[in-house]
């Protein structure tokens, strides 16, 4: 039987787990606030061909792709959220203080990843890739998550 010893800077990694939520919940107001820009109601998940058509101007086109843009960075953001969780929280248990590191950059990441894919001067979201460093600190976690399951059985 192998028991698991949750160490002193385990905290660290939980107040890292749980940061990711607060950013979830910013992109949630993110959208928002892109919706009503664009004039899109509920359910509309995205602006389609039709809406840009309809559009009564180019600012009306702009601001719908700009929803599209940050509602596809939050749709990136869940695709990904889950299993950076579980990385974390099963790393953090070996390597408490990396795991914490590589989750704040991950977190920065993607908040550098949105806030990019909504500039209005870049085009086809091209601002995103400044925050696409994300993937380096998600890598991470993957990696240190196998090597602490490797670790737990020798």
């Amino acid at each position: 039987m192998t028991s698991i010893v949750v160490p002193k800077e385990y905290g660290y990694v939980i107040a890292a787990t749980a940061s990711t939520f607060f950013l979830s919940f910013w992109h949630g107001l993110r959208i928002g606030s892109f919706r009503k820009q664009a004039g899109l109601g509920y359910p509309k998940a995205y602006a389609d061909s039709s809406d840009m058509s309809a559009a009564d101007s180019a600012d009306k086109k702009k601001a719908m792709y700009l929803f599209n843009c940050a509602k596809r960075a939050e749709d990136n953001y869940h695709e990904n959220h889950a299993s950076v969780i579980a990385a974390m929280l099963i790393a953090g248990v070996q390597y408490p203080l990396t795991t914490t590191g590589l989750g704040v950059a991950w977190m920065v990441g993607r908040l550098v990843y949105a806030v990019g894919y909504t500039r209005k001067d870049k085009s086809n979201g091209e601002g995103r890739l400044a925050g696409s460093f994300f993937w380096f600190a998600q890598l991470a976690l993957f990696g240190l998550t196998g090597w602490t399951g490797i670790k737990m059985v020798l």
